[in-house]
């Protein structure tokens, strides 16, 4: 005990150590900082002055942020993520704030317009070959920082799926900043979130810009994960936003017989009619087979809304292993 007593009182006070190394990444040593910043806080965390160690590698992470040093600041933010699960520090607002704010100091830069239509110039080429990797790297750096925020939150709260508000950050900056988004992943997260407003406004600037046919996709993709997770009322939400947006905008809201079929669904939803579900599907199998995971996702439904049971995966034979008392 004198011995951790001893290591407690030899270490300064955490702003003496955030006011020194602002200063050498000031100056511009930012691999020289990494390596301070590092080392100083596994003295803190030794020491279990967490609470230090989260306002120095809070700091640090923002700074190289700041000065544009994204591998550096989002291995300091991941560090973060790390004390705060070594320290078993609980799910709350204020350290929800924290991480928000490191998450604002991720860089947000407008890619290139018109990849398709550049030139031969090498010098074009270059500048945005250059700037499809810097997104990259931005992308997969905030990317890593919220996937561990997230775990932390669903160990250290209630909910299993971690924190409503970190998923909504992740969808959106991977939305925004990806050089090659992928709307399947940005609607898991936005789905896991608490804000369909924010998802109707990616989906319609979505479908903005999007190649014809990815529009209609990407809505039944939203509504029916909303739904296989027994959502119905913010499904109802985004439908609705998202229909409204496209109608104070020049964004059409696209007419085909995928989105007929949403339409429809949402209002079976609305009651007890697992006969006019099924009618449904039938008739409209040719649009949900576009994509494999729809008919997955409203088998979920079934169960959800209609208690469906799932069909057992092995069929014939996963009968005959029950029948056996083999699991």
């Amino acid at each position: 005990m004198s011995n951790e007593r001893a290591k407690r009182a030899t270490l300064p006070p955490a702003q003496q150590n955030i006011d020194k190394l602002e200063k050498v990444v000031s100056a511009g040593n930012y691999y020289g900082a990494q390596q301070m910043y590092k080392s100083i806080t596994a003295r803190y965390v030794s020491a279990q002055r967490f609470s230090e160690a989260l306002d120095i590698l809070q700091s640090g992470a923002r700074i190289q942020l700041a000065h544009g040093q994204v591998t550096c600041g989002a291995e300091l933010a991941l560090l973060f993520v790390e004390t705060l699960r070594k320290g078993k520090i609980p799910y709350d607002s204020e350290t929800l704030d924290r991480l928000e704010k490191i998450y604002e100091a991720f860089p947000r830069v407008p890619l290139p317009q018109h990849l398709n239509h550049l030139g031969d110039d090498d010098d074009d080429i270059q500048q945005v070959s250059e700037a499809l990797g810097a997104a990259k790297i931005r992308a997969e750096g905030c990317s890593s920082f919220l996937k561990a925020a997230i775990r932390w939150s669903a160990e250290f709260a209630a909910n299993g799926y971690g924190s409503p508000e970190l998923h909504i950050m992740l969808a959106e900056y991977t939305y925004s900043e990806s050089p090659e988004v992928d709307m399947a992943k940005v609607t898991y997260h936005f789905v896991r979130g608490n804000n369909p407003m924010k998802f109707a406004s990616a989906l319609v600037n979505f479908m903005e810009k999007c190649y014809p046919g990815e529009d209609d996709l990407a809505i039944a993709r939203a509504i029916l994960r909303y739904l296989s997770y027994g959502n119905l009322r913010d499904a109802n939400k985004l439908m609705d936003e998202m229909k409204k947006q496209t109608e104070s905008t020049e964004v059409e809201f696209p007419q085909t017989e995928l989105t007929q079929f949403i339409d429809y669904l949402l209002q079976t939803m609305e009651r007890d009619a697992l006969p006019l579900f099924n009618m449904l599907r039938a008739n409209f199998k040719s649009s949900i087979d576009r994509e494999p995971s729809f008919s997955e996702m409203l088998d979920d439904i079934a169960e959800k809304f209609y208690g469906v049971q799932r069909r057992n995966p092995m069929g014939m034979f996963g009968d005959i292993f029950k029948m056996m008392g083999v699991e």
